[in-house]
């Protein structure tokens, strides 16, 4: 849950008042025609993305307990079903076979007002020790403070991950599991398992103006109803808080993500699963966008690690607002670096490309007229040789905005302003997804950037030209791209 959703308790003037408490199951009914009545104008927006996942309609941001279970794969994310403004937050959901199409399934859970609670916000998903899936959420109790009073509760499922109950265990850990430790905006449960045990991780700071901190507990029974304190499992140097931590192994090291009212940091290094301290010796930032913000990830029974981000950025006052990244696969380079690329699933949402081959680039631009549509995959592969750099500008003739400039060198990626490092040693692989109103771009499967823009127009075309020199094409493919519902 992020900092400028502290505004969340603000979202009950937009709900209509009621004399008597109510129940969970009657917020969701309510909260599901809110969103069916908001839908087709928000479908109607040309500027709605297709191939990422959204709400149907009103505010949506960071995404929940990602989780593969029993031939699906589901996702939840934050949603304020009587808005398209950030208020009082649900959980919806989303769920897909293959990646590629995703279907909308009902509301998962709502605040439980006859229970107390104003507001659930971030958290994960996982599966019990008794068998069970459960979600772990943070919870905002009427009248108390998200800054020093929130709680971390837990809902549980029958198999299909619908239907969700929240036990009478809740709240399952309360500030008085952290043993006088202050820790405040406490919250955003993350779930992981080393050597037959299982933790959690929570974010916050130390400090009331500081000293960002991932806090670490040990499950102490198989219902992970009952939790120990185990410390401060690291540090953030620098950071206001620790928003939305991910812990996880990938490959031979461990990976912890934040985010720290900021753009996304990622540490590499070491887990000491006795005394639950994390050692870094590698960090750097996850996406160098504006826009991106709030990832959860999944790991699939390959041992393969998926993410998601929260895009935000968007204008307000369309009937919608926020999606979520493509799904991103995770990896480590041989010298030790944080890779991603798209989920080579992505590939299946592709239609007739349109192509550019073996081309020797100079300074005078060769031209490539591109699907007619706002919604493409671009991919290049390219060689400096001689060149200092590569330039792509996509134009439409709409008045939508300025074109997308994407420049390329040895050392760096600049995309619309942003400025982000690039490892290339004169080889470059970019992929470029624009769907409307958001674009993503992926350098040398390494470097990120995600941003909202304007949409452009259908009838856009692609120009690329070297810098400084001489540079090879040797493949540019542009796919029109299918929606995902």
């Amino acid at each position: 849950m992020t900092r400028i959703h502290h505004l969340a308790l603000v979202g009950f003037l937009l709900l209509p008042l009621y004399s008597r408490s109510e129940t969970s199951r009657e917020a969701i009914a309510r909260a599901t025609a809110a969103v069916a009545a908001a839908t087709p104008r928000a479908q109607a927006d040309p500027a709605h993305p297709i191939f990422h996942v959204a709400s149907p309609a009103q505010w949506m941001n960071d995404p929940n307990g990602p989780i593969f279970y029993r031939g699906y794969y589901h996702l939840f994310y934050q949603l304020t079903p009587f808005s398209d403004q950030s208020g009082v937050k649900y959980w919806g959901h989303v769920r897909s076979r293959d990646l590629v199409k995703w279907e909308h399934l009902p509301i998962a859970i709502a605040p439980s007002d006859d229970l107390g609670e104003a507001s659930i916000w971030s958290g994960c998903c996982t599966i019990n020790g008794e068998g069970r899936p459960m979600i772990f959420y943070t919870s905002i109790g009427k009248g108390k403070s998200p800054f020093d009073q929130a709680e971390q509760w837990a809902a549980t499922s029958d198999d299909n991950l619908i239907h969700w109950q929240k036990p009478s265990a809740n709240p399952v850990l309360t500030d008085a599991v952290n043993n006088g430790t202050n820790i405040y905006d406490w919250r955003d449960p993350f779930i992981f398992k080393d050597g037959g045990k299982t933790f959690m991780v929570l974010g916050g700071h130390l400090a009331k103006d500081g000293q960002a901190a991932v806090n670490i507990y040990e499950a102490e029974n198989p219902a992970f109803t009952q939790w120990k304190y185990r410390g401060v499992l690291f540090q953030i140097p620098g950071a206001p808080t620790a928003e939305c931590p991910n812990f996880f192994k990938l490959g031979d090291e461990w990976v912890l993500f934040v985010s720290p009212y900021g753009k996304v940091q990622y540490f590499i290094g070491s887990f000491d699963a006795t005394t639950c301290r994390f050692t870094a010796h590698t960090n750097g930032l996850l996406d160098y966008g504006p826009d991106f913000y709030a990832p959860n990830t999944m790991q699939l029974s390959d041992g393969r690690r998926l993410v998601w981000g929260w895009v935000k950025g968007f204008p307000d006052g369309r009937g919608w607002n926020g999606c979520l990244s493509l799904p991103r696969q995770l990896s480590l380079s041989p010298d030790g670096r944080l890779c991603q690329k798209p989920a080579p699933q992505l590939h299946r949402l592709r239609g007739q490309p349109a192509r550019l081959q073996n081309v020797s680039l100079t300074d005078h631009p060769e031209m490539l007229s591109l699907p007619r549509t706002n919604t493409l995959e671009i991919q290049a592969e390219l060689e400096l040789k001689t060149a200092k750099g590569v330039a792509l500008e996509l134009r439409s003739d709409a008045e939508t905005g300025p074109a997308i400039t994407v420049r390329l060198d040895r050392e760096n990626l600049k995309v619309l302003g942003i400025n982000a490092p690039l490892h290339s040693a004169g080889k470059l692989n970019l992929r470029i997804f624009l769907d409307r109103s958001v674009v993503e771009i992926f350098a040398n499967d390494s470097v990120c950037i995600t941003k909202t823009i304007q949409p452009p127009g259908s009838n856009a075309t692609l120009e690329i030209h070297a810098l400084g020199g001489k540079a090879s094409l040797q493949r540019l493919d542009a796919w029109p791209m299918k929606t995902i519902w």
